[in-house]
């Protein structure tokens, strides 16, 4: 089988909308309660379905809630991240370097989804990830 998508939680679509165009992301559909992006690279997509609130307090910040990370590959992580910064975007964690062999930076969408930009220093590591690779 292959994934096709993986579809995020939004307390508001617009918000998040704007957040994902200004990752770069292009917008396939775009409505209320509903909205699908195309990577930037390859033909996956994920969307954005909307949802009430988790009822947290006011001063409680969306990452409090939310347990998603998704993951984007970015062949040039650092350049990538300071375009994004230059866009008006915050990070959470700045760029650096895992103990499993990829270097990664996360930010946080408006719903409080976690978006973590990586790169496989070592090529392959994703799908070929010694020392922990399962037995086949």
């Amino acid at each position: 089988m292959e994934l096709n998508q993986v579809t995020l939680p939004a307390v508001d679509v617009a918000a998040s909308v704007k957040f994902y165009q200004t990752m770069g992301f292009t917008p396939v559909i775009v409505g209320p309660l509903y909205a699908r992006f195309k990577a930037t690279v390859g033909n996956s997509t994920f969307s954005l379905h909307a949802v009430e609130g988790p009822g947290l307090p006011a001063n409680a910040t969306p990452a409090a809630w939310s347990k998603i990370i998704v993951y984007f590959e970015c062949a040039e992580l650092d350049k990538q991240v300071e375009l994004l910064k230059a866009r008006g975007l915050q990070f959470m964690q700045e760029p650096r370097d895992e103990p499993w062999q990829w270097r990664e930076a996360r930010l946080v969408d408006p719903t409080g989804n976690i978006i973590c930009l990586y790169h496989d220093n070592y090529g392959g590591s994703r799908l070929n990830p010694p020392p922990w690779r399962s037995p086949s």
